[in-house]
Parts: structure tokens; sequence; C-alpha cells
């Protein structure tokens, strides 16, 4: 039995499994412990990958050879492009799960990675020598050595979960909580908090009459996460329903709050703001007369169905009492009730942008132990922890992602610069270079990087060059390329738009809103060919890139002239250069800030909530610029 690895991931969620598989795959022998493996990348909470600005995340985790789209993919029981409807920087991938066959899929992967081992226990401590961790000692007596330690324990550290006036001590329903790990931190120095979440009713479908619910389908069309060719799911796919709250329903949930832990003084930890329980929903919301609720299938078979948006912590009575007034569910049956959840955390911003924490050198914390929510938050910081972890193991160079170069960059820059004050979840909005952070050109931006690590594979750096040449030919094709008004104008006319006074670029055609490359190739015999001389299994998706590129041309480049100017800022180090509290041109506010972080640039200092632009200024003229 092997006692020493280079690198230990403490937690199999959706963190632990991409530090783990990265970590070996990168070449440490990488030992991932966990307290159950027949849990292995649970789907805690709802059976879905992605969603807004989510789905990004996930697509760059892909990118960058990670495998949470890979697995998604494989388990997909329905899936769906959000926001079609607006630009590109705003579409989103969105994938209903078979949750059992993505935590199968997941652990198939694991066991078949070279370098990576697992154990089944419960970390009680971690063991520190002179500031540096040295490895882990877990219930069962065990000590196991490492060069660097990833912590990802999600919400099991100390949980505790409420349903009405009953707790229990976990990390999920029927799993034991862990112990020591906060208190042996806290100890030495680690500021600490608490969290709340949530999960909703589990409801059985043989009850429910989806004929008083509204059906929702997935897509039908090429769109996937991962840009690896191949990569499908072969089971069913199933639909969503869509039902309401209704008065009834929020005067059985007003009545029943007095026995709410929420508002009874029974959790006082932090919520999530944009995933609200059903009761705070009708006190933040009180004008409104009924609340949009999803009814998800759980597998491709199960009857198990997740009731989204119904997030509950009241006692089970009063659920159920409330749920039987929406038609759909009048004779509903449950699996179990909702449940809220209270766990620790660590202020992130103990953390540097390679997510090892400031106090112990090594120590990497990645995921809902950071203050995060979400599957995918939490898998695309394991990622860049679990990259961390083996390049501080093996001495290699730190590997980071910058604001402009992925959504992963901007959640981690907002956790180690600006800190949490409630459960963070990524938004669009969070971006300010979104333009630049499309779903479709992920590996376009990051593969390459990884490919020079050594994560990506030579196929998947192949396939993305393969599709770049694609694009790049399409374009060229178009910029160069007349129309004839004479033979265009016949089929724009048939189409009801604006027919051409004389030739133009098919790039300028391309350029219109109402037209399309794939429009435009039922119209043009040449463009047609074209595309169908690409390999199949790159066509459409390096077709929709070149189709974006060309309309948005202009927004692409006025954003990465701004982000080429804001990355300046990133390229004037001033980490340890100085003592903040003796710069009494900056207020006191700011150096307190500025020490508390301790930026690594000036750009990541201009950041920091409290500093102003005056304060940075300061720091550029101290520095000579």
């Amino acid at each position: 039995m092997r006692l020493d690895y280079d690198v230990i991931v403490i937690g199999a969620g959706h963190a632990g499994c991409e530090a783990a598989s990265a970590a070996a795959r990168l070449g440490s022998t990488t030992l991932l412990i966990t307290m159950d493996m027949n849990k292995i990348a649970q789907m805690s909470c709802n059976p879905a990958v992605g969603g807004i600005a989510k789905g990004q995340i996930v697509r760059e985790i892909d990118a960058l050879g990670g495998q949470m789209g890979i697995v998604t993919d494989r388990s997909s029981i329905q899936f769906r492009m959000l926001n079609r409807s607006k630009g590109p920087a705003m579409w989103s991938p969105r994938s209903q799960a078979d949750r059992m066959h993505f935590s199968a899929e997941w652990r198939a992967i694991l066991e078949n990675t070279p370098n990576l081992y697992m154990w089944q226990d419960s970390v009680s401590s971690l063991k520190i020598e002179g500031g540096v961790v040295r490895g882990v000692v877990t219930t069962m007596g065990i000590e196991f050595g490492a060069r660097s330690v990833v912590l990802t324990a999600g919400t099991f550290l100390n949980g505790l979960m409420h349903v009405g006036p009953v707790q229990q001590e976990g990390g999920r329903v029927s799993e034991p909580a862990s112990h020591g790990i906060t208190e042996q931190l806290r100890e030495l120095g680690f500021a600490t908090d608490r969290m709340k979440t949530g999960t909703p009713v589990r409801l059985d479908a043989r009850t429910i009459d989806f004929s008083l619910a509204e059906e929702q389908k997935g897509d039908e069309d090429f769109h996937h996460f991962s840009y690896l060719p191949g990569v499908k799911s072969e089971l069913k796919q199933r639909s969503c329903y869509i039902v309401f709250t209704n008065e009834k329903v929020h005067e059985v949930l007003r009545d029943g709050l007095p026995e709410s832990p929420l508002y009874n003084g029974q959790i006082q930890s932090i919520g999530p703001r944009y995933c609200p329980s059903i009761e705070t929903k009708i006190v933040t919301f009180a004008d409104k007369t009924s609340h949009q609720l999803f009814i998800e299938p759980e597998g491709e078979t199960t009857h198990e169905m997740y009731l989204n948006g119904f997030s509950s912590s009241l006692p089970w009575r009063i659920q159920f009492e409330a749920l039987s007034h929406i038609p759909a569910l009048a004779n509903v049956q449950a699996y179990r009730p909702g449940y809220a959840i209270e766990y620790d955390f660590f202020d992130p911003t103990q953390l540097t942008h390679t997510l090892e924490t400031k106090l112990v050198e090594n120590l990497f914390f990645a995921g809902q132990v950071n203050g995060t929510t979400g599957y995918e938050e939490a898998a695309g910081q394991g990622l860049v922890a679990g990259i961390n972890a083996h390049q501080k193991a093996s001495g290699g160079e730190p590997f980071t992602l910058a604001r402009n170069e992925a959504y992963i960059g901007v959640l981690i820059d907002d956790l180690v610069t600006k800190g949490v004050d409630e459960p963070y979840r990524m938004f669009t909005s969070r971006a300010e270079h979104r333009i630049l952070l499309r779903q479709d050109d992920a590996d376009m931006r990051l593969t390459e990087r990884s490919y020079r690590m050594g994560l990506a594979t030579e196929e998947r750096y192949q396939i993305m060059c393969r599709k770049r040449k694609v694009i790049e030919d399409l374009i060229d094709f178009a910029r160069n390329y007349s129309v004839k008004s004479s033979i265009i104008n016949p089929h724009l006319e048939q189409e009801g738009l604006q027919p051409l006074k004389q030739g133009a670029k098919l790039y300028d055609l391309i350029l219109r809103p109402q037209l399309t490359i794939e429009m435009l190739a039922g119209m043009i015999d040449e463009l047609d060919a074209l595309i169908q001389s690409f390999d199949e299994d790159l066509r459409l998706g390096a077709v929709e890139a070149a189709e974006i590129k060309i309309k948005y041309n202009g927004y692409i480049a006025r954003e990465e002239m701004i982000a080429d100017k804001l990355s300046r800022l990133e390229k004037v180090k001033i980490k340890g250069k100085f003592d903040y509290s003796k710069i009494l041109q900056i207020s006191t506010e700011g150096r307190q800030k500025l020490e508390k972080i301790d930026p690594e640039t000036v750009g990541q200092a201009s950041r920091i909530p409290g500093i102003s632009p005056s304060d940075v200024n300061i720091l550029l003229l101290l520095l000579g610029r």
C-alpha cells in the first residue's frame, strides 16, 4: 500500500474530480480521498450542467482538457442553448444529465487514469510542518504524505442540515459531515465563516399530472459541450416541464414562515442571493402572485423528478401542503423533502491566483470551501488547483488565467481580489470582456496553452488547429468572393429581403442581420461546395464560429483593444514592493485593503473594493510611472 504521493485531493465532488484528473494526467502520482466511492461527482442539487455563464465555464474546462464537458455529453438527457435570442456573447449551453450515469462516467474516467489512485475515508487533519503542508491524516488513523494537497470538501466541513426544526449533521442527505480541518486551519490564522445553501423536494413522476404542465423539449442540433468529435449521449432524451405557484401556495408558505429555520433564527449563515429558497422568494417578492418552477427528470428511466425553484427548509408537512395547491401536483408523492444545509467556508482572499493558500505553502482550496456555489464554478476551480498542485509538486511554473482569457479567470480573480459576502455564482455580467469569452471559441482561447503545458492531448490540439484553419478559410473566401446581384437577388426577394443594387462581397452579405452563412450556402453553389469540403465532425461548429467573427468583428476588435490597454496594468508587479501602512497618501481603508489582499499587480489592486483610481495613480507614481 502506497503512503506517499505527489498530490492528494480531499473530496471527490466536481472540484475534486477535475483536480485529481488534471494532476494525474500531468504526471503527478495522485491520491483522491472520498467518503463514499459510490458518490463520485454526485449531483447533490439539480441534475443539470451549464446555464447562463456556467455553460461557458464548462466549455473552457473542456478546451483546457478537463473532463466535465465530456462526462456531461455522455450522460445528457436534454441539451439546450440558452439565450439564442440575444447576441453570441450571451449564448449559454445547458444540459440535463442522468445523475447516476454522470457519476458512473466520472468514476470510470478516474479509475482508468494513470497515476491516479482512490481511497475511501475521511480526512480529519492536515500534516503541516514549518508552514508547508506535508500530507493528511484520516479518521482511520492513516497518514498519507504529499508534496501538494488540494482541499475540495464542498458542504461537508461541519455540515448541518435543516428540515423545519429537525437538524442533522451531514454534508448531504444520509452522508456524514467532516470535522477537524476547519478547527485546525482556524488555529493557524485562517478566516472562516458559515454559508447556507438548499435543495428542493424530489417528486415521483407517476403522481404528476403532466397534462397540466407546459412541456419544454430540448434542442435537436449539433451543439454539445465537448469540442471533441464523437462525444455524445446514447441515452433517451427527456422533456422538462414548467408549472407555477399561486396565491394559495404562497398563503400556505407565509403561514409557515414562523417555522422556517431561515426566519426563526435557527439558520444564521449567509444564503445565496441568486438561487433563493421559495420562502425567501415570497418575502422578497411579496407583490408577485406566482413563481415559475421547473420539473426536471433526474435520469433516463427514473421516476424521480427535481422541482427546480422550490428550495426550502420548511417543515416537510408545509412543503407538501403548499405543493398540493399546484394543479399538476395536486396528488403528488415525494421521495424526500427539500432541506437547507450550513457549512464552513474560507475567505478566498487568503488565496493567490493559483488557488494556493497564502498561510500554508503547497495547500490549495477549490470549490464551495472558497464561498462559491454551483458544479461548474467548483469544477473550474478544481481544474486550476489541480494543475497548480502538480506544478508546485514538480517545480513547474504557476498556471493562471486572466480576466480577458476565460470566465474561470474572472471567477478566480473575483474570489481572491474581492472576497465573498454571499455564495458566489457566475454571471455573464461579471465579465467585462464577455464578447471575447464566448462559448463558441473557448478552444481557440485556451487549448494551445493547455497543450503546451501537457494537459490537452495531441488529438484535441490538432482538432483545434483544423477548426481554426476552416474558420480562416471561410472568412477569407467571404472577403474575396464577389456576389453578382443578378444571381443573388431572386433568392433575397424570395426571402422578403432587400435586393442588391449592384454586386457585393459575400462578407458584406453575411453582415446583414437577416442572413446567415447557412442561408447563403443555399443560394451560392461555390459557398456550399466549400462548406461541404470541410470535415464533417467540425463543419457546423466552425461555420457558426466564422459567422460570429464576421458579424461581430467590430465589437470583438474594440474589446480586444480595451483588454490590451487594461492588461498593461497586469504586467506591473507590486507584490512585496510596498509597506502599504506607510503610504499615507492612500486612504486608511485603501491601506487596510491593500495590506489584506497584498495584490500581485497594479491591475489586481485596481479591482479591490475600496481602492480608488487616485490610489492606483499613487502606486504608479511611486513606481516611477
